[in-house]
């Protein structure tokens, strides 16, 4: 059976066929599509500024958010970091984890499991929900966040338009 036809007939049925040749959820190749596709939305590369956002960075010159999936393991698998760059909120690396060391007052790392980030990515809630009902573990300047709550759900939607397969685990 073509992938096609395999494709058409999984749809048919209910069922979304993987992302062909994607990458893994939450992966470093899936990171830096994640990072191509913060630098095309304009309430993430625009509203960020305005909010003051990009410039907590504490003297570094970019913020750091690292996510992963729980049921993958317990440790960041992602890493982007957005710097202020021609007065935009611009993601300059989008990979693997390389930071030692975030800095609470200013970084962020967001967890949960796969199901939920397909669930935040086509939308079915923002932010503020998951982390109210559990969904979405958080940790950073929560102070900070609340205050960008539609850029934070922006980024949450990017989940769901950067084609990745989720059948398998980062790294495995």
């Amino acid at each position: 059976m073509s992938r096609t036809t395999l494709a058409a007939s999984l749809i048919a049925i209910g069922i979304t066929a993987p992302a062909w040749g994607a990458p893994v959820m939450m992966s470093g190749e899936w990171a830096k599509a994640a990072c191509d596709a913060w630098n095309k939305d304009p309430v993430l590369t625009d509203k960020l500024v305005e909010s003051g956002w990009v410039a907590n960075d504490k003297g570094r010159g970019y913020k750091i958010m690292q996510v992963y999936r729980t049921d993958c393991g317990d440790k960041p698998t992602a890493e982007l970091r957005v710097a202020l760059k021609d007065g935009k909120a611009t993601c300059v690396y989008g990979g693997a984890p390389q930071a030692d060391k975030l800095d609470s007052g200013a970084d962020y790392v967001m967890k949960a499991e796969t199901a939920r980030w397909i669930e935040m990515g086509r939308g079915d809630y923002g932010p503020m929900r998951a982390m109210f009902m559990q969904r979405l573990g958080f940790d950073g300047p929560k102070l900070e966040a609340m205050g960008n709550m539609g850029p934070f759900e922006n980024f949450l939607l990017l989940v769901g338009k950067v084609a990745s397969e989720t059948g398998t685990c980062p790294g495995k």
